[in-house]
């Protein structure tokens, strides 16, 4: 085995495996994802704060806004009025979340989807899937305009085979 063979191996498994931040491509269905599209709730109850506006639906949450999917036990909507026109500003997901793209699929004990910025922050126990490949760590960032995402805490991968 060369020593060149060797050294890159080396690094690679350590780059894999380290506790450190890890840049990895998470595309979600391949293309940029629209935040302008209509966000669509079902679940078992629904209770409004009437001061804010803000919405919590609470037992089999689904979440819909285009070709993106969330799913969890409670999902808090939270709205903004700094425009003058309510629109929602942020989906709170907690109790088992599970969000789909495509065939992409990603879960986590927590989520946070920044819908005008299109940012999704997934922590607790973190596992995202894309074929043959997983990645999971303790918090992961994805921009779902670009498809990137960074993982922290105890990064795993496995890397899929033939494709």
């Amino acid at each position: 085995m060369s020593a060149f063979f060797r050294t890159f191996f080396l690094a690679f498994i350590l780059g894999i495996s380290g506790p450190a931040l890890a840049q990895v491509a998470v595309g979600f269905g391949g293309v940029a994802h629209d935040a302008n599209q209509p966000v669509e709730v079902t679940a078992d109850s629904l209770t409004v704060n009437q001061s804010n506006g803000n919405a919590v639906f609470e037992g089999n949450v689904i979440v819909m806004q285009g070709d993106l999917r969330m799913t969890a036990g409670r999902i808090e909507i939270v709205y903004t009025t700094d425009t003058g026109a309510r629109r929602v500003q942020d989906v709170i997901a907690t109790g088992g979340v599970l969000v789909t793209r495509g065939a992409d699929a990603a879960e986590g004990a927590e989520a946070r989807y920044a819908v005008q910025t299109a940012l999704l922050t997934l922590s607790g126990d973190v596992l995202v899937t894309q074929g043959p490949t997983a990645i999971a760590g303790d918090r992961m960032l994805i921009d779902m305009t670009t498809g990137t995402g960074t993982v922290d805490g105890r990064v795993r991968t496995v890397l899929g085979g033939d494709q």
